[in-house]
């Protein structure tokens, strides 16, 4: 059973559940996801003792959009992290987050580092390289474009089809591409947040990323299934993250980022190594 909370903070009102006890764990999910797409709706963390605390971020899902076009910030979207965890009276938890997600938890225990036990990151894709980041706005401005014109249609027209994955793959790819966007209220500020947040950098350069002193475990999904999170990019944040675990896919699996049982018994050894329980 779990309990739904809304959250007014930082011009926003957030849109979140937690069910389950034990070490506090907070899922953050990616750009154009919602809060399910984490853990893919799987229930294996709260079932296994651990308190699952999760939200729609500002602009997806059932949360609002932010007060203005540009307030799509990862310092804002840590902020919004940290108005959860107030809200949900939880002093320090276990920080698990894909993508957009990924960076914001980073984000978070760079700027905050007393409110994190430990981190598991899911397919990082900011390079930390400024001229390479500049490179990958065109892209993100013919999604938001496509998403404001053409609603999902336009989004998947302007997304196009990943190469060199397998046509049941690439199948399965639009059609969850597809079921996610459905679930936004408001996809106008949706396509606000995918012009604005590739303009904002949850941290500087990677070696940012040496201070941090917490267990982390960073997941890593090959390029020929998931490109636009390269998987160079996740061996380079475990290899400046002290001690990080580096998780890899089998090869010709699925991504384990895509398969939430697995994730979550990845994201629950985090948790084991917390402290906290």
């Amino acid at each position: 059973m779990s309990t739904q909370f809304k959250v007014n903070a930082n011009g926003v009102e957030l849109l979140g559940e937690e069910a389950g006890s034990g070490v506090p764990v907070l899922l953050l999910h990616g750009l154009t996801a919602s809060r399910r797409y984490v853990v893919m709706g799987s229930r294996a963390l709260e079932r296994s003792g651990h308190r699952v605390i999760m939200y729609d971020a500002r602009a997806h899902g059932h949360s609002s959009p932010a007060p203005t076009p540009d307030a799509y910030t990862y310092d804002l979207l840590a902020d919004d992290a940290l108005a959860v965890l107030d809200d949900r009276d939880v002093d320090r938890a276990v920080l698990a987050g894909a993508s957009m997600g990924a960076h914001t938890l980073l984000n978070l225990a760079l700027r905050h580092p007393d409110r994190v036990a430990a981190l598991v990151v899911i397919t990082p894709a900011y390079s930390g390289n400024s001229v390479q980041e500049a490179a990958r706005l065109e892209r993100w401005d013919r999604l938001a474009r496509g998403l404001r014109l053409g609603g999902v249609d336009g989004f998947l027209e302007a997304y196009g089809e990943p190469t060199g994955a397998s046509p049941d793959f690439v199948r399965t790819l639009l059609t969850v591409t597809r079921q996610r966007l459905s679930q936004h209220d408001n996809p106008e500020a949706l396509a606000d947040a995918l012009h604005a947040l590739p303009r904002s950098a949850p941290f500087g350069k990677l070696s940012d990323l040496a201070t941090i002193s917490v267990p982390a475990t960073v997941v890593a999904s090959g390029d020929a299934a998931d490109p636009e999170h390269p998987e160079a990019l996740g061996l380079a944040y475990a290899q400046e993250i002290p001690g990080a675990q580096l998780v890899r896919d089998p090869p010709g699996r699925s991504p384990i980022a895509w398969q939430g049982s697995q994730l979550s018994q990845i994201i629950a050894a985090a948790a084991a190594d917390s402290g906290l329980g």
